[in-house]
C-alpha cells in the first residue's frame, strides 16, 4: 500500500536537486515502499542505497559517517537512528535540515541545523523542538522558503554592499581632495544630505530586489564564510574609490575653470547621481543589460525621486542657499552628467573581464541534506 506523494514535490525535489540540495527519506515504512517512493521521485537514483534501521544497528557511527552520502532512504528506523544520520550527515560538513511531526521526531530535530515541524498533523513537542512550521504541511514550502531565504541574504549582502561602498566614496572625495591640496570638495551640510537621500533611498529599494532568475540554480554557499568572502571587500573598496575619484574630477573641472563654488556644485550633484547610477550595478554579478533593469519598481522609483531632490536642491534659489550651492549652465551640467554615468560602463567592463578570466560565478558545493 503506497499513499501518493503530494502535487508539486517531485518537481520540488528536482528544484532542490538544481540547487545543490540533496533529498534524503527517513521513514517508519518498509524498505520496499519506501524505495518505490522515492525512485518515484527521483530521491533514489540508480548509484544510490536504501538501508533499513536493523542494518544501521550494525554499522559504527564512524563508518556511517564515511558512506552517509551513498545513502538516500532510511526504511524502519527508530528516534536514535534519526539522530545518528543527522549528525553523520553534519559531519561530512553539510547543513542539515530535518523534518518531522511526532514525539519521537523532536530529538532529531532538536540536532539538526534546521529543524522543521509540521503544523496542521505535528505534536507540540515537535514544534517546540523545531527551529520552522509549515503550516501547510507540505514538502513544496520549505522549497520556496529556501529561494526567499536566499533571496534575503542576497538583498543584505547587496545592500551592505552599496552603503559601504558610497560611503567610501564619500571618503576618498574629502580625504583626497585635501591630499591634493584643494580646499575641502563638499561641505558637511552637503554631504550630510547625500547620505540621507542618495545613499539611503537606494539602499532600501535594494533590500526589496526580486529573487534573480538563477538563485535555486546556484549551489549552497558554504555557511562557515563570512559575508565578505570571495573578495567582496575588494570589491567594495575599488568602487568606493572608482565614486571618489570621480567626483572630484568633477569637483576639478569645475573649480578650475569656474570656480570653487562651482566646482562644490558639481562635485555634490556628481557625488549624488554617481551613488543612484552605480545602485543599479549593485542588482547583480552579471551584467544588468543581461538582466534587466526594470524588475525592481522601487530602485526605479528611488532613482527618479533620488534625482529629482537632487535637482530641486540646486535649481530652486532658497534651497541652495541652504546649502551653500550655486546654479550651473548647460555646459556645466552636461560635463556632471557624463561623470555620474561613467560608473555604469566601467562596472559592465569589470564584470566582463570578471567572466572571460573566472567564467561564471562558481558558488562552493556545499550540499544541504
Amino acid at each position: 500500500m503506497i499513499d501518493p506523494p503530494r502535487e508539486g514535490v517531485k518537481e520540488a525535489v528536482k528544484t532542490c536537486k538544481r540547487a545543490g540540495i540533496k533529498t534524503v527519506m527517513i521513514t517508519g515504512d518498509h524498505i520496499a515502499t519506501a524505495k518505490a517512493i522515492a525512485k518515484d521521485l527521483n530521491i533514489l537514483e540508480p548509484d544510490d542505497k536504501a538501508m533499513t534501521g536493523q542494518e544501521l544497528d550494525k554499522i559504527s557511527q564512524e563508518k556511517l559517517e564515511r558512506e552517509i552520502t551513498k545513502y538516500s532512504v532510511f526504511a524502519r528506523v527508530t528516534p536514535e537512528h534519526k539522530v545518528r544520520i543527522v549528525k553523520a550527515w553534519q559531519r561530512t560538513g553539510a547543513v542539515v535540515a530535518m523534518t518531522g511531526d511526532g514525539v519521537n521526531d523532536s530529538p532529531a530535530l532538536k540536532n539538526a541545523d534546521i529543524g522543521i515541524a509540521m503544523g496542521q498533523n505535528g505534536t507540540d513537542v515537535a514544534k517546540n523542538a523545531s527551529d520552522m512550521i509549515l503550516t501547510d504541511d507540505n514538502f513544496v514550502t520549505i522549497v520556496k522558503a529556501v529561494k526567499q531565504g536566499r533571496n534575503i541574504y542576497d538583498n543584505i549582502k547587496k545592500a551592505i554592499h552599496f552603503l559601504i561602498a558610497t560611503n567610501i566614496g564619500e571618503i576618498v572625495t574629502i580625504f583626497m581632495g585635501l591630499v591634493l591640496g584643494f580646499k575641502s570638495p563638499l561641505l558637511a551640510i552637503q554631504l550630510l544630505w547625500v547620505n540621507l537621500v542618495t545613499d539611503s533611498l537606494p539602499a532600501i529599494a535594494i533590500g526589496l530586489e526580486p529573487p534573480e532568475k538563477d538563485i535555486m540554480k546556484r549551489k549552497p554557499l558554504d555557511s562557515r564564510k563570512g559575508i565578505f568572502a570571495d573578495g567582496l571587500w575588494n570589491k567594495i573598496i575599488v568602487e568606493g574609490i572608482m565614486l571618489g575619484m570621480l567626483t572630484l574630477v568633477a569637483f576639478s573641472i569645475g573649480n578650475k575653470y569656474y570656480g570653487i563654488e562651482v566646482g562644490r556644485t558639481m562635485a555634490f550633484i556628481a557625488i549624488g547621481l554617481l551613488e543612484l547610477v552605480h545602485s543599479f550595478n549593485i542588482k547583480s554579478e552579471q551584467s544588468i543589460f543581461k538582466i534587466g533593469i526594470f524588475e525592481n519598481k522601487f530602485l526605479i522609483g528611488s532613482f527618479i525621486l533620488g534625482v529629482l531632490v537632487q535637482t530641486i536642491v540646486v535649481v530652486i534659489p532658497t534651497l541652495a542657499n541652504i546649502f551653500k550651492l550655486v546654479p550651473l549652465n548647460q555646459t556645466q551640467w552636461l560635463i556632471t552628467l557624463a561623470i555620474s554615468i561613467l560608473p555604469i560602463p566601467i562596472v559592465e567592463l569589470q564584470k566582463k573581464v570578471n567572466e572571460t578570466k573566472f567564467g561564471k560565478i562558481i558558488y562552493t558545493q556545499k550540499q544541504k541534506a
